[in-house]
């Protein structure tokens, strides 16, 4: 293989980035992360862009929940720093120098204003982690183990990645995590394999769908995982594909303003998963239950559903034959009970008893 040879020419516009950067942080990171670090560095002295989030995103192909994720990581890393206002709303970046770059103070710190772009809501606030959140020691869980999938925890890689997840899960959830809230995350990690950007994305699609809670992140962490999700791209479509079930469904009900509960997710996944159905089939079911009961009921459309998958209902038109043998054994079920009732009546008839050499006596009698 020939020898590569890189030649420079004088470059009047140019951005620098340290040493410490590219052999440290870039090889580690994800890389639409790494496209977001060299854009901030690109625009630090360019006074004739108008820095916004919403702005960087457009430019980047991203959305902004994306360069907020992108920004909480290199926070993570220490190579930035988020300033906020009272509303939670990022107002500012400052850029830490990496302190083994040459020529450069540990303590520098470049600084770009951004205008806010992503209201307080929409992501939980930073919240200061505490030390107990990210212990030396990795705690273990007792959780099944996937042994196909288990990662090592002596590596300082693995320590450090785990460190910021736990840092990271305390800003998206805006509080200390609990011992259970970090074994569960460790477990993610761990035993089922996600790499610690998928865990990253893990808690920002759920805090944004308004799921804090650990039990209901675990179902989506091993949703993905027996996915095979391995890219953040891969769980971005899994995700939307999800949430069309789910909203599918609850507008199918009538259900407006609230995310689906973790036992209606439970149905949809069977619907979709275990059955297989399409969701013109499961909206059907949706429809016949508010038809028949005038109320959302998922157990009762779980039950058209089941007797559907039983009988084998693969499309929508599937349903039609079986809609019409149900109304023509209904009509003969009717008949016959209609026929065992005149029966019934025809045989409670009492007859009158006659004595015959009586009646034969009266007519001598009379003759």
């Amino acid at each position: 293989m020939k020898k590569l040879t890189i030649r420079n020419k004088f470059q009047n516009n140019a951005t620098m980035i340290s040493n410490e950067f590219i052999d440290h942080y870039m090889t580690e990171a994800n890389g639409e992360f790494v496209k977001v670090y060299l854009f901030l560095l690109r625009h630090l002295d360019d006074s004739c862009f108008d820095m916004s989030i919403s702005r960087i995103a457009d430019c980047l192909n991203n959305t902004e929940n994306d360069i907020i994720r992108a920004f909480r990581y290199w926070e993570s890393h220490g190579l930035l720093s988020l300033d906020s206002d009272a509303e939670g709303n990022i107002t500012g970046i400052c850029l830490q120098k990496t302190a083994s770059a040459t020529g450069m103070n540990a303590q520098d710190r470049i600084c770009s204003p951004v205008s806010p772009a992503v209201p307080a809501g929409s992501l939980a606030t930073p919240v200061v982690p505490s030390t107990a959140s990210a212990p030396e020691a990795v705690p273990t869980t007792d959780k099944p183990a996937g042994s196909s999938k288990a990662i090592p925890l002596n590596s300082f890689r693995t320590q450090r990645e785990l460190k910021n997840l736990y840092i990271i899960a305390e800003q998206y959830l805006g509080k200390t995590l609990t011992a259970t809230e970090i074994e569960t995350i460790t477990y993610f990690y761990k035993e089922l394999g996600l790499s610690a950007d998928i865990i990253d994305y893990l808690l920002a699609s759920c805090v944004e769908n308004g799921h804090k809670s650990i039990h209901y992140i675990q179902k989506v962490a091993l949703s993905w995982s027996e996915a095979k999700i391995t890219t953040i791209e891969e769980a971005r479509m899994y995700s939307s594909s999800y949430n069309k079930n789910c909203y599918t469904v609850l507008n199918a009900f009538g259900i407006k303003g609230r995310a689906p509960a973790a036992s209606e997710v439970a149905y949809i996944e069977k619907w979709t998963g275990e059955y297989g159905f399409t969701l013109d089939i499961i909206k059907e079911a949706c429809d016949r239950t508010i038809a028949g009961i005038h109320q959302p009921s998922f157990e009762y459309a779980d039950r058209i559903l089941s007797k559907w998958s039983k009988s084998g209902v693969r499309h929508l038109q599937d349903i039609a034959p079986l809609d019409q043998a149900f109304q023509k054994a209904r009509s003969e079920k009717k008949a016959s009970k209609a026929v065992s009732a005149a029966s019934k009546n025809l045989n409670n008839f009492e007859r009158r008893a006659y004595d015959m050499d009586s009646l034969e006596a009266q007519l001598l009698k009379t003759n």
